[in-house]
């Protein structure tokens, strides 16, 4: 059954609201930039395979001029047409062997990379104790959605073959690595592969079709995201003459078979919608799957800025679930 943390208010059909009586300055102040300046411009510049090129090299140039982040080491591994990083607790002595999370980057299937996701990653190598495999994954223009998870799958076999078994792994990401972790869980279990020993999607899009997203109230009240924005990235990354493939989306796949999943969401998003269904459909599915909704927060929240105190509380629950599962993982081997 899909299950939620316990919290003490709700938000909407009964999913409790992980932080009901306050919100934080930080939370605040970041909310307020993107609805007065992020979305306006999000919603006044055109998406174009021209743009998003743009786009992506004033956001990488501007994540280069963040601090590293402290107490992790990192190491690069180049496979064919795209890199990876891993981030490991300074001085930590576990090998890919004892676990790992494999983390796919946000950034709408055309924005952000390694650079732009490091802090949160590191925070996650951090409090997990584990090396934290980062993704940096063909985006669009380049390749098409359908692409990426060729790619983030060819990062999970590499994974495998390196050592770290499956029941010892965990995907990770936010947003469109939301969608990467649930499209690669997938296509890993239909080429017969072994599924990881959990899922995490932060603020995750699972649904390409917009259709339910236009009809829910957030419609309205996201901060951050323009709809027509993503609307227009699917079709010029998965659509065929005009046809979005109903299969392309994780919530329209068989999900029997996946393991269990955590998904995160901020209460006003766009995307919520889209891990109400993923909670339904896993339930109905017999996976077992908690979902927590987190007031006055923007998408992604907690890869955007994770010192925020909503951020670090929801990282930290990130943190146990990962530990959670691949320490059961070992018992059930084990007994």
């Amino acid at each position: 059954m899909a299950s939620t943390t316990n919290a003490v208010n709700t938000a909407h059909d009964d999913i409790p609201v992980m932080n009901p009586t306050r919100i934080s300055a930080a939370a605040r102040a970041l909310a307020m930039a993107c609805r007065t300046m992020i979305r306006p411009a999000g919603e006044l510049v055109p998406v174009t395979l021209g743009s998003m090129q743009v786009a992506s090299a004033v956001i990488d140039n501007l994540a280069k001029l963040r601090p590293a982040p402290r107490g992790v080491e990192r190491e690069q591994v180049r496979l064919k047409g795209f890199r990876m990083e891993i981030v490991r607790p300074a001085g930590a002595r576990k090998s890919l062997r004892d676990g790992a999370v494999l983390y796919m980057h946000g950034g709408g299937f055309f924005l952000c990379g390694l650079d732009t996701h490091r802090p949160v990653v590191a925070a996650l190598a951090r409090r997990t104790g584990l090396p934290v495999v980062s993704v940096e994954y063909r985006q669009l223009p380049q390749t098409d959605i359908a692409g990426s998870v060729t790619d983030c799958l060819t990062a999970y076999s590499w994974l495998l073959a390196h050592g770290c078994p499956a029941s010892r792994i965990v995907f990770a990401g936010d947003s469109a690595g939301g969608y990467m972790t649930f499209a690669t869980a997938l296509r890993a279990r239909d080429a017969g592969l072994p599924v990881p020993a959990g899922l995490v999607g932060l603020c995750p899009a699972l649904d390409l079709d917009c259709s339910e997203k236009r009809a829910h109230p957030n419609y309205r009240r996201d901060a951050l995201i323009p709809l027509s924005a993503l609307e227009t990235v699917v079709k010029l990354g998965a659509e065929v003459g005009g046809r979005l493939d109903p299969r392309l989306s994780p919530v329209n796949n068989v999900l029997a078979g996946l393991p269990p999943a955590l998904l995160i969401v901020a209460e006003d998003e766009v995307l919520r919608r889209d891990s109400e269904i993923m909670a339904q459909r896993l339930a109905e599915s017999g996976v077992p799957a908690t979902l927590e909704i987190w007031r006055g927060q923007v998408h992604a929240f907690m890869a955007i800025f994770p010192n925020m105190p909503e951020s670090r509380a929801a990282l930290a629950h990130v943190a146990r679930f990962v530990r959670e599962r691949i320490e059961s993982e070992q018992i059930a081997k084990s007994a």
